[in-house]
């Protein structure tokens, strides 16, 4: 990690081929990414600080240590959780309920848009669907027993 991230693109095509070839999923970095497509295509994941048409010198002079991105910090064998939209971290005490969460979020947003996207829409019907899904989100939260935790970038 640069502090500043420097300009030139530290992975491109190469270094995602090299980096799957080794096992690794997805790459976050306070720097820069290029050749998109073709990393896409490579099946790798990433999360940058920005984009470059130029790839950099890079030396690496340490692995597998604790990292700062944006205000994170990362530990090696942490699980992230990664989009378009940033990363967080998920304590590894709660992964295995991530999925049940994840699933009901996708319930209650699905069930939101078909009402909005109804011909019979109405601000009542909103109304009264926001209430029955803050209630089957208490309802969500105590079955999972676990206080909603912020974090990420």
């Amino acid at each position: 990690m640069d502090d500043p991230p420097g300009l030139g693109a530290f992975v491109g095509e190469v270094h995602a081929n090299i980096l799957r070839a080794l096992g690794c999923e997805a790459l976050v970095t306070n720097g820069a990414v290029r050749d998109l497509p073709e990393v896409r295509a490579s099946g790798l994941q990433l999360f940058a600080g920005n984009i470059s048409v130029s790839h950099a010198y890079a030396h690496i002079f340490n692995f597998g240590e604790t990292v700062r991105v944006g205000n994170m910090n990362i530990r090696p064998g942490e699980l992230l959780l990664g989009d378009r939209h940033g990363v967080v971290s998920i304590p590894m005490e709660v992964a295995a309920k991530v999925p049940a969460a994840a699933q009901g979020i996708l319930e209650r947003r699905q069930h939101v848009i078909g009402i909005c996207r109804a011909e019979d829409f109405t601000i009542e019907k909103l109304d009264q669907a926001s209430k029955e899904l803050g209630l089957m989100e208490v309802q969500e939260r105590a079955r999972l027993n676990e206080r909603p935790k912020r974090g990420g970038l």
